[in-house]
C-alpha cells in the first residue's frame, strides 16, 4: 500500500558561539532574503543531523565546527513560510577556518549575543535558548 503523505522537512542550524559572540549569516535566497539567520539548511537523505550541521556550517561560513550539544528541536508548523519544517539546532565550537559567507550566505559575521540584528524564522527564540544554555 502506497500512502500519499506529506511529512515535514528536517533542517539543522549551527549556533557557533565564542567569547560572547555568535555567527550569523545574511541570507541570499528567499524567504527572508537579506535577513540575518543562524547558518543552516536541510538534512540530506542518508545524513545524520550532526553531519548536516557541520556541513551546512562549513558551506555557509567557511568554518570547520564541532557539534557540542543539542540546543533544541523547533517544530512549530508555521516557523518556515516554505512549509512545515522541523529544525534541529546544535551548539557548535569553531575548530578552524576563516569566517566568510559562501553558498547560500551573502555574508557571515560575528555578533555580540547582547546586540543582535533582527533575525529570520524563529531564530530569536533559538538564540534566547542558546543564551540560557551558556
Amino acid at each position: 500500500m502506497v500512502l500519499d503523505v506529506v511529512t515535514p522537512k528536517v533542517a539543522v542550524d549551527a549556533a557557533i558561539v565564542e567569547a560572547g559572540k555568535i555567527v550569523l549569516i545574511k541570507r541570499v535566497n528567499p524567504p527572508y532574503r537579506d535577513c540575518w539567520a543562524l547558518p543552516g539548511g536541510f538534512v540530506d537523505v542518508g545524513e545524520t543531523v550532526e553531519a548536516a550541521c557541520v556541513r551546512e556550517a562549513r558551506e555557509e561560513t567557511s568554518l570547520q565546527v564541532e557539534v557540542v550539544r543539542l540546543v533544541g528541536v523547533y517544530s512549530d508548523p508555521k516557523r518556515d513560510p516554505r512549509g512545515h519544517t522541523v529544525g534541529v539546532v546544535f551548539l557548535c565550537l569553531k575548530k578552524g577556518g576563516k569566517l566568510s559567507g559562501a553558498d547560500d550566505a551573502k555574508e557571515a559575521k560575528w555578533f555580540s549575543l547582547e546586540k543582535l540584528p533582527k533575525l529570520a524564522f524563529d531564530h530569536d527564540l533559538v538564540v534566547a535558548d542558546v543564551k540560557r544554555l551558556l
